[in-house]
């Protein structure tokens, strides 16, 4: 489900996700819809459609959509580019911020790892304002699909402030690469961390702040690569 004008009118321009219907509330134009031509369209009354929403506010308009199919490892693994991995990433805010940031630079893929919130929860879908389902994505244990993707040549870095962390600017540009963003109060699982995959950093004033937040330390971690 996915809710507000910004976000119904992204899907619809984007054209990726199968939209089934729009619901709207009675008095609300579908017309300012414009891509929505075409469309089944339900109305509800106001009562009805205030509690099919997710929103303290709704703005009258939203979409029920078809969930895109995983991508199988293989046609992922066959792919160059950058990978996002999310280790646990438990904000429906952060996790929908994230993949508007993963697909504003280009991502080839988005990879979920067990502890992640529902990409296609509500909260979720409405925070990346109509980027849902525009990157190939697939859920699953990610040391499995680390594993697979090494297998076929792809660098694995593990964001991590820590003490002998590699500074973002020093790494070397590969075309295949996953990005890993771990949990916002623990990090990266340490079981994912192994003497193959790098930890990088993102450096900044020391003692100021604990760290970033994850949605942020991913914009600026693409940014970075993009540069390199």
């Amino acid at each position: 489900m996915a809710e507000g004008e910004r976000c119904v009118e992204q899907i619809l321009q984007n054209g990726i996700v199968f939209v089934e219907e729009l619901v709207v509330e009675e008095g609300y134009d579908p017309s300012r819809i414009i891509l929505g031509a075409g469309c089944p369209i339900s109305r509800l009354g106001k009562p009805d459609f205030e509690e099919l929403s997710d929103t303290d506010n709704p703005q009258g308009v939203m979409a029920i959509c078809r969930i895109p199919d995983e991508i199988p490892p293989e046609k992922l693994a066959a792919r160059s580019g950058v990978i996002v991995a999310t280790d646990a990433i438990q904000d429906p805010g952060n996790l929908g911020t994230m993949i508007r940031t993963a697909a504003w630079f280009g991502a080839v893929g988005l990879m979920y790892g067990t502890g992640t919130v529902d990409p296609w929860h509500p909260k979720v879908v409405r925070s990346t304002a109509g980027a849902t389902g525009t990157i190939p994505w697939l859920s699953d244990d990610l040391e499995g699909l680390f594993m697979q993707l090494e297998a076929d040549g792809w660098r694995v870095l593990m964001l991590d402030g820590g003490e002998g962390s590699v500074p973002l600017p020093d790494v070397s540009k590969q075309q295949k690469t996953v990005l890993v963003v771990g949990n916002e109060a623990n990090g990266i699982n340490p079981e994912l961390m192994t003497s193959t995959r790098q930890r990088v950093k993102i450096e900044g004033t020391a003692g100021t702040v604990e760290s970033l937040n994850a949605a942020i330390a991913l914009g600026i971690a693409m940014y970075e690569m993009r540069r390199l």
